[in-house]
């Protein structure tokens, strides 16, 4: 029996490794977290191919990966990732917001998608949230993954639920299912059951997708 993976905290900050192919850009984002409390950048990759074998070797709690980079793509490498069964949250952190970019990255199996120009706070509550398995996905990028997202599972006019819809926003603003199940006053097997039923109504694999469909169908905002 193994132990349970140390909460991220002052004795546990959270572990990160970077990824792009311009240095200014890596050593601009080391100082930034390396100056505040609660984070440990592990080491960077200049490109995709280096990152795989570093995120394998260090097992960081998060990458935030760039997605074009000569030497290897990031989308490339976050499949390769996923199909390794790597425990990192991968976030995207690039200057490429157009559907060719976000919807490989997602099905990939992105955590989240952020934007370059994204506030400095708004950059760490990311990393937090993704360390801790949430979805990480703006309404802006959310908007432009569209029906090519996923091809829906089930009849695309079957409706949610009042509840399954409940439980979609709350995933949309980066909820766990523990925090989730304490907002509703239902068990955490019973988020879990609602999420399967939203996953197989909307066509998603994962929560992004989930979420990036339900702005998709108006169902969220």
């Amino acid at each position: 029996m193994t132990d349970a993976a140390p909460t991220p905290g002052p004795a546990h900050p959270i572990t990160l490794v970077l990824v792009d192919d311009h240095p200014v850009v890596r050593d601009g984002l080391r100082g930034m977290f390396t100056s505040a409390p609660g984070f440990r950048v592990l080491g960077e990759a200049a490109d995709g191919v280096a990152a795989i074998g570093l995120v394998l070797e260090l097992d960081p709690d998060v990458v935030l990966m760039d997605l074009r980079m000569p030497g290897g793509g990031g989308v490339a490498a976050i499949a390769e990732l996923t199909r390794r069964g790597a425990r990192s949250r991968v976030l995207v952190l690039t200057t490429y917001d157009t559907d060719s970019d976000t919807l490989p990255a997602i099905e990939a199996g992105a955590t989240g998608y952020l934007l370059k120009d994204a506030p400095r706070d708004e950059l760490f509550t990311a990393v937090r949230a993704a360390a801790e398995g949430r979805t990480v996905l703006s309404p802006a990028v959310a908007s432009r993954l569209v029906t090519r997202v996923r091809t829906p599972a089930g009849p695309a006019g079957e409706a949610l639920s009042a509840r399954e819809r409940e439980v979609l926003a709350l995933v949309a603003r980066g909820t766990s299912n523990r925090e989730i199940a304490a907002v509703l006053f239902i068990s955490e097997a019973t988020v879990k059951t609602h999420l399967t039923h939203v996953f197989a109504k909307l066509g998603a694999k994962d929560r992004a997708a989930a979420v990036a469909v339900g702005y998709e169908r108006g169902i969220l905002g």
